[in-house]
């Protein structure tokens, strides 16, 4: 239970960070890069597991490249579900989604 407490506050620092370095995104405040961890985090858990298993063949077959789109698509559907947190266009959705899923690597291997 610590880890996922962890885990989502993490997330919520690197999606302040990334809303201050990328053009075109905003979020309000930490506490509402609280929520949009917390939103991101269970889409993906429930849809985009979902959709991953769907789409495992296309998935492998694109060495994963189109698990980015699946994560991209979750930040985008977050993005709606939010109000307090936008997105402006849908290279800047990709972009954020790529770099929000390296961050979160770095962060389960320094975590």
């Amino acid at each position: 239970m610590l880890r996922l407490i962890i885990d989502v506050l993490a997330t919520a620092g690197l999606l302040l960070v990334l809303a201050s370095a990328l053009p075109g995104v905003r979020l309000k405040s930490y506490g509402t890069a609280v929520v949009v961890a917390l939103v991101y985090g269970l889409l993906n858990f429930f849809l985009g597991t979902l959709v991953g298993w769907i789409l495992f063949i296309p998935m492998f077959l694109s060495l994963g490249l189109l698990g980015l789109v699946i994560n991209a698509l979750m930040l985008w559907l977050t993005d709606k579900l939010i109000e307090d947190f936008e997105i402006d266009s849908v290279k800047t959705t990709l972009i954020m989604a790529v770099l929000l899923t390296i961050g979160r690597v770095v962060l389960s291997w320094l975590l």
